[in-house]
């Protein structure tokens, strides 16, 4: 096989108490990406349609995922890589996890799988890196894995799988500006609380119980973020209308995906899940903001080839 195409999923990071180590899987919204194998060693970006990023392999966060896998396998060949972009940068939805993950997923499978995809997460990350300054596996760890994940380590790097509740469907508005994942972590302070620090770790707690117990209620109770919220939503138009606007129509519970501004809600059935997004729409009708509106079932197979 000298070709591949695959798609890349877009995620939802930290869900509100678990900022940096949880994040989920998408089912329905994605970039897709040609990875193919070219007889000249190192890494050439040939094509990038739906948004406007760099062709240059050092400053795209594909390039310098693959880069770094290719630094660990030094194939005698090299790889061109073409993208699709649906995910829009800065939308919260792991834009840039998509496409350092699929690079590396792609790759991996042109190469005959010398990495399992959770040894593949400490290559993305290196994406992530370049992207936020940060090497965080919140996203391209759910969008390599599926389903939910837990990073409870990132030095070394131990991440947990975890099944989504079958009836768990997530709704995810996106109004149509950009917040840098960059910006959105300057305004967080480097010290919390004890009593914020004890609410955080039982809500955590609370919630990985929640998934593997399928206990919704229990899950719906443990979307509060007491530590990066507060800070953050002052940056999301509307946030707060958004967010009681989804509780009142059924959610679990609702909160900022990733760094914003994007706003996610976690619903039982996916009845419950088009009734929250009518209600959320209607908030930016209200205020006539344009937005994307995304309902989806959490993908438990996250990347796949095309």
């Amino acid at each position: 096989m000298n070709e591949i195409k695959v798609f890349c999923p877009a995620t939802i990071a930290n869900l509100s108490c678990g900022f940096d180590v949880l994040g989920l899987c998408l089912d329905n919204v994605g970039d897709e990406m040609i990875i193919r194998k070219t007889e000249e060693k190192g890494i050439k970006i040939t094509k990038i349609e739906g948004a406007t990023l760099p062709l240059e392999t050092e400053k795209n966060v594909a390039g310098v995922a693959l880069l770094a896998m290719l630094e660990a396998t030094k194939p005698d060949f090299g790889f061109e890589i073409e993208i699709y972009k649906h995910i829009k940068a800065g939308s919260g939805i792991g834009s840039s996890a998509a496409s350092s993950a699929g690079a590396v997923f792609g790759a991996n499978e042109l190469l005959r799988n010398p990495f399992t995809r959770k040894e593949l997460v400490q290559f993305a990350m290196q994406g992530e890196k370049l992207a936020s300054g940060n090497a965080h596996a919140d996203n391209v760890a759910p969008a390599l894995l599926g389903g939910f994940t837990l990073v409870r380590s990132s030095n070394p790097l131990d991440i947990i799988k975890i099944k989504s509740p079958d009836l768990l469907y997530a709704t995810v508005i996106h109004p149509q500006i950009e917040l840098k994942t960059s910006d959105a972590r300057s305004v967080l302070k480097q010290n919390v609380s004890l009593k914020s620090a004890i609410t955080q770790w039982g809500n955590v707690g609370g919630l990985i119980a929640g998934l593997y117990t399928e206990d919704y209620d229990l899950i719906g109770r443990s979307l509060h973020d007491e530590i990066v919220e507060p800070l953050r939503s002052v940056l999301i138009p509307g946030f707060d209308l958004i967010k009681k606007a989804a509780y009142e129509s059924g959610a679990l519970g609702s909160g900022i995906s990733g760094s914003g501004p994007s706003i996610f809600a976690l619903s039982k059935g996916k009845e419950n899940a088009q009734n929250i997004a009518k209600a959320m729409c209607a908030v930016y009708d209200e205020i006539h903001l344009p937005y994307e509106i995304h309902v989806c079932k959490v993908n438990d197979e996250g990347m796949r080839v095309l």
